[in-house]
């Protein structure tokens, strides 16, 4: 490296999409994994905003440029809203991470209930976002996949898809 270069413009950015139903877990594993290292992106945090995607899309890639990893904290449950995500992390040479919360929908049922308020789902968004939740795969554009699971303790066991083993990201 030369003098006076931005260490963080040789540091390969990552965009990680988090993929999952509603309650099933993807705010609190980005708390605990990747609120230190990654900035929080949600469709969530623009309630009332026209044209949330853009909004999203324009955040990711100033968070990109400005040299900083990327969570997106959406249910993310199909190509179509994941497919964007990827093109822009792909536009600000970052790698893409899937992070899959394969789907318990009496578990986020469940969870949902606890929720207060405006914080808690109409079940039949649930319901409609288990019939388009997909698997997402390498062959979509990922980088690397990972399937999120509750580890039983509080916390989060985590596995990359070709490896059948647990591991910490």
């Amino acid at each position: 490296m030369t003098p006076g270069t931005d260490p963080a413009a040789t540091t390969m950015r990552e965009v990680a999409v988090l993929v999952g139903l509603q309650a099933s877990g993807k705010t609190t594993f980005y708390r605990q994994r990747l609120a230190a290292t990654h900035v929080h992106i949600s469709k969530d945090n623009w309630p009332n905003a026209r044209r949330r995607q853009r909004r999203q899309l324009r955040a990711i890639a100033e968070t990109l440029q400005q040299g900083r990893d990327v969570a997106v904290d959406n249910t993310n449950p199909a190509p179509e809203e994941w497919g964007p995500l990827i093109l822009t992390a792909r536009e600000h040479g970052a790698r893409v991470v899937a992070c899959w919360f394969p789907p318990d929908l009496a578990a986020s049922l469940e969870r949902n209930a606890l929720r207060p308020g405006r914080a808690r789902v109409p079940e039949v968004g649930i319901h409609a976002t288990v019939r388009r939740l997909r698997r997402p795969r390498s062959s979509d554009g990922f980088d690397t996949v990972r399937t999120v699971v509750f580890d039983g303790h509080g916390g989060f066991a985590v596995r990359d898809e070709d490896d059948p083993g647990t591991r910490q990201p």
